[in-house]
């Protein structure tokens, strides 16, 4: 699994599919439309028949695909309101068109969710679709609500209690936490456990405890055979990089030499490749070779999303120094730091920069002075704002810091970066500093959400309405949320970031101070 696919996997908590028990069949295997319903007609319990039914009807309908799914399953709904009059009883009905709205994320599954378990409160699925619909509508207590339901129904079923510890992450982490420990002390043998202790990592901000429990799910959960736990020595490993390079390169090789998957294989060959390289250089520099560190580290790569790509740049910065090339030195960390900026690069820069007679201010106006090399102008637009029905400009905030993020109410990621971005706001704010955050709807067919979302959960950002083709056309957005900061003079002058921990946090403060300086506005 490549980084970036790792990053997504991280910030979404994806959710799996789970059976609900009902009477199998296969006799639609091969059955066209009108047969199905014949034999939905005949077996009204069998859910896999009504998803048959649905999926051959969907598919029968031209150009349908899965931004206009639900369009096409609304076409079903009188047909299926006769069945759920002539079958009061069957809570399977409501919940087969309940689940296959809730599956294009559409508003109309939540009173079909809600029928289905008010005839069969033992439905985990139907309950664990109202918990994430719920998030969308922007209730965070029923979606809470509606996990607990699922795992009680289902309580075999450590998926539902893992979705039903994870609810409390930000409300009652120490709740969190000791759930967390139920499961991987009742459920050993499933992902789950490992999945938690992942996320109790990720969140820790003391590395001596990060450390210990990355090695707990080392021995509990070997990462050939558990993704959760080979996700969570993916973290460890580029941990290591930062703290001890040399236990970096035994984990890399250790997991390298167990993996059976070619693609995961690859993935840990390419660590232990870099590894090699960072311990390599640190050997040659500490041996005052730094030209020799130069020529190994020249061949190492790394994406930014690990936090590595900082380690590597300081390092090769701290071999042109040794080699009497301040200057250069100091022109490479002005580059990454005016893209992805973070503190021990800051701290660096003024450092290199005294060196250079620079102090720093100076040291300031040289970062600004590349993010303006890079800017690009933002594209002008004009949207209708949700909660006034007013038209908004980009225009409209100029001589302001923008934070413009683009995402859906089913967005997952969206609604798990949102509360980070509300923190930074509110700083920002407090200090009376002007910065304006918008957030771009790129699913219209979603509309029905936004309000009760941004009441629901509080959140400040100016919600406006778009749509996935313009954003692609206008600003190269092909999948959510993609984020931009725009300057007062609308200029785009950062993009590319996600933020889901302090670390990004961080960065993004430093980003928006960047921008901050009125110095640097006309």
């Amino acid at each position: 699994m490549t980084i970036k696919k790792l990053r997504v996997l991280t910030l979404l908590f994806s959710l799996v599919p789970f059976c609900v028990e009902a009477q199998s069949s296969d006799a639609g295997a091969t059955m066209d439309t009108a047969s199905l319903r014949m034999a939905v007609q005949t077996y009204p319990d069998s859910l896999p028949l009504h998803e048959q039914y649905i999926k051959a009807f969907v598919n029968s309908i031209p150009h349908i695909t899965w931004n206009n799914q639900d369009s096409a399953i609304e076409l079903l709904t009188n047909q299926y309101k006769t069945w759920m009059r002539q079958f009061p009883h069957s809570a399977i009905i409501p919940f087969a068109i309940g689940d296959a709205f809730a599956n294009t994320e559409s508003p109309s599954a939540k009173p079909y969710l809600l029928k289905a378990v008010e005839l069969n409160p033992r439905l985990a699925k139907a309950w664990m679709d109202l918990s994430i619909d719920a998030d969308r509508w922007g209730n965070k207590r029923m979606s809470t609500e509606y996990l607990l339901k699922a795992s009680k129904a289902d309580p075999d079923n450590p998926d539902y209690a893992s979705y039903y510890a994870f609810s409390f992450r930000d409300s009652d982490p120490g709740k969190w936490r000791s759930l967390v420990n139920d499961i991987v002390k009742h459920f050993p043998k499933s992902e789950a456990g490992a999945n938690g202790l992942y996320w109790i990592a990720f969140d820790s901000h003391d590395v001596k405890e990060k450390v210990k429990i990355y090695k707990q799910m080392h021995t509990l959960y070997p990462p050939d055979k558990f993704d959760w736990s080979q996700y969570g020595m993916s973290n460890y490993f580029y941990l290591l990089i930062k703290t001890n390079p040399a236990e970096a390169l035994s984990l890399a090789k250790e997991i390298a030499g167990k993996m059976t998957d070619n693609d995961n294989k690859k993935e840990w060959e390419k660590n232990v490749d870099f590894a090699e390289k960072i311990n390599k250089a640190q050997q040659l520099i500490a041996s005052n070779k730094p030209d020799d560190a130069l020529q190994v580290l020249s061949g190492a790569t790394v994406s930014h999303w690990t936090g590595a790509l900082e380690t590597l740049n300081l390092l090769k910065a701290k071999a042109m120094v040794m080699n009497g090339n301040v200057q250069s030195a100091y022109d490479s960390l002005i580059v990454t730091y005016a893209k992805f900026p973070h503190d021990k690069t800051r701290e660096t820069l003024f450092e290199y920069g005294r060196k250079l007679g620079k102090d720093e201010k100076r040291v300031n106006a040289d970062v600004w002075e590349q993010c303006e090399k890079t800017a690009k102008q933002a594209h002008p637009f004009t949207l209708r704002d949700y909660l006034t029905n007013d038209s908004v400009s980009l225009s409209d905030f100029h001589g302001k810091t923008v934070l413009l993020t683009f995402w859906f109410p089913g967005c997952g990621p969206c609604r798990g970066e949102f509360p980070h971005f509300q923190k930074i706001v509110n700083e920002f704010k407090a200090k009376g500093e002007n910065i304006v955050f918008l957030g771009i709807n790129v699913e219209p067919k979603q509309n029905e959400y936004v309000i009760p979302f941004m009441k629901g959960t509080g959140y400040s950002f100016i919600p406006l309405e778009g749509n996935s083709d313009w954003a692609q056309k206008s600003y190269g957005v092909y999948g959510e949320p993609t984020n931009f900061l725009i300057d007062g003079n609308g200029k785009i002058i950062f993009t590319g970031f996600m933020i889901q921990d302090e670390y990004e946090e961080q960065m993004l403060k430093l980003m928006i101070n960047s921008m901050m300086d009125t110095n640097h506005k006309s």
